[in-house]
């Protein structure tokens, strides 16, 4: 059975303390996991410098180059796979991250293509992140550029990482930090350690220095000492998670994106044309993105828009893991599906909420599939965004439709990682420009799901590890 150790500044370490991931539907073991606690991340955190002075030793440049070349051994190479000599190839990566996570085949490829996609073109998505800056400035610190001095330096010599199970592509939020020579502490998600670890083999097969890695499966007291110990941190997870490191600068929180479609009165009577933008918003990735659409905001139609969503939606059903048509992801944590499922459920016997899709659905929400757990899609009619039901996000494909008049939407919609606002109206754009609480914007009908890495949509890497100096020289 393979063996995946902990990586303490890239050396393999076999921990008397051990879990097993297994299969979400059979249950069968995969692998063997290391696992540590605190003290160990305490006691290696000591030594960072070493990690950060490997780095050092390279420029940007040739980083970007060494990305570039991961990103070629992470989608097609075969690496190793823990410390018994085990391999893996691609399609072992998709199986195993399949069977644990419950992410069909076609997705976890959609997601590899993803994380290729950033590792291969990072001098673009650095040049996005700087805003053009001549990356030589970071080797020396400083130097001119635009008619003006410059100089830049590090906020930390390490990136913490918490990870999460329930998407792949999120590795690549962590990416650029190798490039612009920082290591990074990963602890990674519980039923997905599989992602972090083939990018860090994949980094080391390309000839990035093993000791920029920490890989820590740990508890969490573990994962909190990360958080503490590494002068910059990202962390996902739950409103209930996150919440607690919202004001802390140093940690960059990824939690619930409540991300929205809002279509303009100009747009309105031509909603039939954009339904198809609204499904691949909503369901996406199986419904698991922070940037997947959990509303949609219309000032009228609501019914008539929530039923053809319905029509869409209602009918898909779990398919086995290798169905290049899969729409849906299982559940390898059968408590998050039935959470999810009470909770809507809870919300429905509220006035003003009607589940649309159950006529379409023609069965229960929650279904067993071949030894899975699957949360089929849900579209909710909700009267007014004072629902319960109206401003929720859920690991599947679920939105609410909720009819608010176009001056008011801007007022109700609160916080919002992704909007795609579907209007012509200049008057209405600016608004929307000048809202402060959009990460990103789409105008037009632009899926939600669509990003272009060099424009941060979950902050922006470069600032976070990297801060501006006033610099004079005499010398």
């Amino acid at each position: 059975m393979p063996h995946i150790p902990v990586l303490r500044r890239g050396k393999a370490y076999d921990s008397l303390d051990k879990i097993n991931i297994t299969n979400h539907r059979t249950g069968e073991t995969l692998a063997q996991v290391s696992t540590v606690n605190a003290g160990i991340i305490r006691k290696d955190m000591q030594r960072i410098g070493e990690s950060r002075a490997a780095l050092k030793k390279f420029s940007v440049a040739q980083l970007i180059e060494i990305s570039a070349k991961t990103g070629e051994h992470f989608l097609n190479g075969t690496l190793p796979f823990g410390d018994k000599g085990h391999t893996q190839s691609p399609q072992e990566y998709i199986e195993t991250l399949s069977s644990t996570s419950g992410l069909p085949h076609v997705m976890v490829r959609r997601n590899m293509q993803k994380i290729h996609h950033a590792l291969t073109n990072l001098e673009t998505v650095l040049n996005g992140l700087t805003r053009g800056l001549d990356l030589s400035i970071l080797d020396s610190g400083f130097g001119e550029q635009f008619g003006t001095k410059l100089s830049f330096f590090p906020t930390t010599q390490a990136l913490g990482l918490v990870m999460p199970s329930n998407s792949p592509a999120v590795n690549s939020l962590w990416l650029p930090a190798i490039a612009l020579k920082i290591p990074v502490i990963i602890k990674p998600g519980k039923e997905e350690p599989w992602t972090p670890y083939r990018l860090i083999q994949a980094f080391i097969a390309a000839g990035c220095p093993a000791e920029a890695f920490g890989f820590y499966p740990t508890d969490h007291e573990g994962a909190g000492e990360i958080l503490k110990s590494c002068g910059r941190a990202l962390i996902f997870g739950d409103k209930n998670t996150t919440a607690q490191y919202a004001s802390n600068p140093a940690i960059q929180v990824h939690g619930p994106g409540w991300s929205k479609i809002l279509i303009g009165d100009d747009a309105i009577e031509n909603w039939r044309d954009y339904i198809d933008v609204m499904v691949s918003s909503i369901a996406d990735n199986g419904g698991r993105s922070c940037i997947n659409a959990s509303a949609i905001v219309v000032p009228k139609y609501a019914a008539e828009i929530a039923d053809a969503l319905a029509q869409k939606l209602g009918p898909i059903q779990p398919t086995n893991p290798d169905d290049e048509n899969a729409k849906l992801s299982g559940f390898a944590n059968l408590k998050m599906a039935e959470f999810i499922e009470a909770q809507i459920e809870d919300g429905l016997k509220a006035s003003g909420a009607t589940d649309v899709t159950a006529k379409y659905r023609n069965g229960p929400r929650k279904v067993e599939f071949n030894g899975g757990t699957y949360l089929r899609p849900t579209i909710v009619q909700c009267d007014s965004f004072a629902h319960p039901l109206a401003n929720k996000e859920f690991l599947c494909p679920y939105a609410s439709v909720v009819e608010v008049p176009q001056a008011e939407m801007l007022k109700q919609i609160g916080y919002s990682l992704a909007v795609t606002a579907i209007t012509r109206d200049k008057n209405f754009i600016e608004q929307l420009t000048e809202f402060p609480h959009i990460e990103r914007l789409n105008i037009g009908p632009i899926s939600t799901m669509k990003i272009s890495w060099d424009q941060p949509h979950e902050g922006n890497m470069f600032e976070f590890l990297y801060k501006r100096r006033s610099i004079e020289r005499a010398w």
